[in-house]
């Protein structure tokens, strides 16, 4: 098998000492039960493999549809149900304006802030607009008022015409949400039952977005397709995603509280939330768990960077890395070198933030600071289908080492509990007051 396309490594590893052969039966074994599925959400492990070619066909020509007929897709859904997309969109298209191939899409569902959504519908109205609720059940809160109120527009707007323009990605047979797309004749899409939301971006749940916002889906799992073959390798010693999850337990049974995952590109940023989640969520139990935070630098420098060089020493950095961006910006020359920069001139900024970066590593290993490096060679559709897939195995690894689940989330549970208790407190309080 040719060189995985993401190498894992530890930039200063006088500070982090690891004996891999210590955790190569209980890696070998992770990886087996794993590979079973063993009636847990596993199915993302082989999806990449499998994607069924009608699948695929049907999501780029809904796409295709939509961006004919649209100027703007909003999608509906919180969670694994936006964040996805949202970091694959934000990685791969421009910061300012549209692939010319794509149309905007816009997210709400994922907040409950009034402000938002009024301001957002009234950024509609001059827009022809289709909507995509993105939600298993239907019943999770904040997509479902979003979803009452757009559903309320466009019926007001579209009339019968309504139903062509919502689109629902839902379970294959129940819930709340895939009785009001029968009954209304929405166009639907499945959520499989066998992948949870976190692991959920490379199906319908992302690709749909994905493909409308201009960006090549075929390439975003051919490049997943790869990492998913590639990182069926049990060796702890091949498999770089495996390295990755080894490494982070090692830290943290050494006491390391914090992960923060740091880039040198700011559109990377959403990228980091989906990161946030899924191992936020998949970790996060029984009192254990690394606490999963991003960095965006040169920006958070001068933000946290005192913090990180010399504060609580409770952290480590992961460095994500591309060795190629597809663009860059020269630094001019001035003729009166105003400013005194001219010994930058004629270099670019990409070139520089490479100079920044090992200024970074630098001063942060004199911190005491252990840092891993992910390095992919481009940011590109391919790469990142890549990087998914690897975070969603290196995940899946990690809880298992620290002995929690990877595919619940109690926690989450517990809150939208406590939530719906207080609002029927609410309403029955009201109620005895009139």
């Amino acid at each position: 098998m040719k060189t995985q396309l993401l190498q894992t490594s530890i930039l200063n590893e006088s500070l982090v000492h690891i004996k891999w052969s210590d955790y190569y039966e209980s890696v070998t074994a992770i990886h087996h039960y794993i590979e079973r599925e063993n009636g847990e959400l596993t199915g993302w492990i082989n999806a990449p493999i499998e994607n069924s070619g009608v699948m695929l066909n049907s999501i780029l020509q809904t796409a295709n549809k939509i961006k004919l007929n649209a100027d703007v897709l909003v999608v509906v859904g919180i969670g694994g149900s936006f964040l996805g997309a949202k970091a694959i969109q934000d990685a791969l298209t421009p910061y300012f304006g549209q692939i010319p191939s794509g149309i905007e899409v816009i997210y709400v569902g994922h907040n409950m802030s009034g402000t938002y959504i009024k301001q957002l519908l009234k950024s509609l109205e001059a827009k022809s607009v289709y909507v995509n609720i993105i939600s298993k059940s239907g019943t999770t809160l904040e997509p479902a008022l979003a979803f009452r109120v757009l559903r309320n527009y466009m019926e007001n707007r579209y009339g019968e015409d309504v139903q062509n323009r919502i689109i629902v990605t839902t379970d294959a047979k129940n819930g709340l949400l895939k009785k009001i797309a029968s009954s209304s004749g929405y166009r639907q899409f499945v959520i499989p039952e066998n992948i949870g939301g976190r692991y959920s971006v490379l199906t319908p749940v992302g690709l749909l977005p994905i493909a409308v916002a201009g960006i090549d889906i075929t390439q975003l799992l051919e490049g997943a397709k790869i990492a998913a073959l590639q990182l069926r390798e049990e060796s702890l010693e091949k498999n770089e995603a495996y390295r990755y999850a080894v490494i982070r337990h090692v830290l943290y049974k050494r006491g390391y509280k914090m992960e923060l995952l740091a880039s040198f590109e700011p559109g990377l940023s959403m990228l980091q939330e989906w990161w946030k989640q899924l191992f936020g969520e998949s970790e996060g139990k029984e009192k254990k768990g690394l606490y999963p935070s991003g960095v965006i630098y040169s920006t958070d420098l001068h933000s946290i960077g005192q913090f990180i060089q010399e504060g609580n020493p409770i952290l480590f950095e992961t460095i994500l890395h591309f060795n190629e961006i597809a663009t860059d910006c020269i630094i001019p020359f001035d003729r009166y070198n105003r400013d005194g920069l001219n010994y930058l001139s004629n270099r670019s900024f990409n070139e520089i933030n490479a100079i920044s970066k090992q200024g970074v590593i630098a001063a942060h290993t004199e911190g005491g600071i252990p840092i891993i490096q992910l390095e992919l060679e481009r940011l590109d559709a391919y790469h990142i289908g890549y990087l998914i897939y690897f975070f969603m195995r290196s995940c899946a690894m990690s809880a298992y080492l620290l002995e929690v689940n990877p595919f619940d989330q109690p926690g989450v549970e517990a809150y939208k509990s406590k939530t719906r208790e207080l609002m029927q407190r609410e309403i029955v309080y009201k109620e005895s007051l009139a």
